[in-house]
């Protein structure tokens, strides 16, 4: 208890704060709407109970979990926090894939400005088509990269005959 002022806890289920509260150091009486949320999903008894079985080290971290669970919980009462991952791994996914989409490109594009260097081990043309084909193919079998990649370059051009059927 910070004061004559009860915290945040007491404040709310009306009980008199003690010196011992354990809520007064994770709930200052200055912001009552971190534990009226924080109630309203776990209840009071249960915090108190985890709290109580944590060493103090570690309480104000629990008290901050606690917090951003419950916040996920009142957006998204089924998934909480789970969803909110779930978005941003499918986030990471995505950029993912436009990041591989746009280093195939750039590998098509500095294929087409560079000249090629003869390789004195490959005497045999076909051998040096047979290469990039079994070579690109892995930067463009992205779904999404097809139209930019069919679109705007010219496999053609890149492999000396026309491989898209």
């Amino acid at each position: 208890m910070a004061g004559n002022s009860p915290c945040a806890s007491c404040k709310l289920l009306r009980r008199r704060c003690t010196k011992d509260c354990i809520f007064a150091p994770y709930f200052p009486s200055n912001d009552p709407q971190k534990f009226a949320l924080v109630h309203k999903v776990f209840g009071a008894s249960n915090v108190s109970k985890m709290l109580q079985e944590l060493p103090v080290h570690q309480r104000a971290d629990a008290v901050s979990s606690l917090v951003y669970e419950a916040h996920a919980r009142v957006r998204d009462p089924v998934y909480g926090c789970v969803g909110a991952i779930s978005y941003l791994q499918n986030q990471v996914s995505e950029l993912q894939m436009q990041l591989a989409v746009a280093q195939a490109e750039i590998l098509c594009i500095q294929m087409q400005q560079e000249p090629a260097i003869p390789n004195p081990e490959m005497e045999d043309p076909d051998q040096k088509s047979y290469l990039l084909q079994n070579e690109l193919p892995q930067y463009l079998n992205y779904a999404s990269s097809s139209n930019v990649i069919y679109d705007s370059l010219s496999r053609e051009s890149i492999f000396g005959h026309d491989m898209v059927s």
